[in-house]
């Protein structure tokens, strides 16, 4: 029995390697070809390696490191063979994700202390951000959590029936006031009706603001603030959603979001459809900020809690 046997179904595990099929081949599938016919480690596979991983979007930082890294392991017996160097590039990666601030076990359980568990989701239009808000909702549900969803994405046309309908779908609260109402009231209002409502959590969406538009970053900060009015020290959580089909654009999304409001947690989604999923390590590495929650497939069920042992064990399988 692995590590993290313990925390995940054999479903689960299915659902996590096919996900990451794609970007497995990307970067292993290379990588064979550059062991190929070789016996050590030089400069021109060195070269080589750092193309692979950054053309998987694990970002130039991220990659000089690890290479950086495989140097020092290879500087006594520069010989190897694939095995060999699959193991240690594994032990490096997970090492990294080790230095950084991750989630390791599959729980979608709240914390005790803090209820109504709020929770703002942020990020573009596209990245599967109000898709995210309805699978989290479906674990929540699951595990017996009473969940109230707020409409604060006021400006996008449909937003408002969408999440409705996903509130409809998991049998969730749902708070709106309708199409062009101020996204900062709407925060408010849904706050005090989970309070009043006694939910065990509140999720409330926010518009897909383009991270070029300064003055749609800075409502964050309002909305922000009009919950934590409320409820003193929420909301608990800022989740960003980031499309991990975007690759480098996820990473600058990523930045912009940091900057202009307090992101304590990423969901990463579509995994399943990119072979960029090197991204991962990239997002990790760079802000320090927990990757909490992946998507691995289309279904319902098919949102996951990160684990970093988990997704490297699939990656390296």
């Amino acid at each position: 029995m692995g590590f993290f046997d313990k925390f995940f179904t054999k479903d689960k595990k299915e659902d996590l390697d096919k996900g990451l099929e794609k970007t497995k081949s990307n970067i292993f599938g290379q990588i064979a070809k550059a062991v190929a016919g070789k016996s050590t480690v030089d400069v021109s596979f060195l070269d080589e390696l750092e193309q692979i991983l950054i053309s998987a979007d694990v970002g130039l930082d991220t990659t000089i490191k690890i290479i950086d890294r495989l140097e020092v392991r290879v500087s006594k017996d520069k010989y190897f063979n694939t095995n060999e160097l699959n193991r240690i590039l594994k032990e490096e990666i997970v090492n990294l994700l080790s230095e950084n601030n991750t989630y390791d076990t599959e729980d979608f359980n709240l914390p005790s202390q803090e209820k109504p568990f709020i929770t703002l989701v942020v990020g573009v239009n596209g990245v599967g951000k109000t898709t995210t808000i309805g699978k989290l909702t479906h674990q929540y549900k699951a595990l017996g959590h009473k969940t109230l969803l707020g409409a604060a994405d006021t400006f996008r046309a449909a937003a408002v029936d969408q999440l409705k309908i996903w509130a409809q779908r998991n049998d969730a609260g749902f708070y709106d006031k309708g199409m062009h109402a101020d996204p900062a009231a709407v925060a408010y209002e849904a706050t005090q009706e989970a309070m009043n409502g006694n939910y065990d959590a509140a999720i409330i969406d926010t518009a897909g603001r383009l991270h070029t538009k300064k003055h749609l970053m800075g409502e964050l900060t309002k909305i922000k603030n009009s919950i934590d009015k409320k409820m003193p020290g929420a909301p608990h959580e800022v989740l960003l959603v980031l499309d991990a089909t975007t690759g480098q654009n996820a990473i600058e999304q990523a930045k912009h979001f940091t900057e202009a409001t307090e992101v304590t947690a990423i969901a990463l989604t579509k995994l399943d459809g990119s072979a960029k999923g090197g991204v991962v390590l990239g997002i990790s590495d760079l802000f320090k900020i927990p990757i909490k929650y992946i998507g691995v497939g289309e279904g319902i069920e098919h949102l996951q809690v990160f684990n970093r042992q988990a997704f490297i064990d699939s990656l390296f399988k």
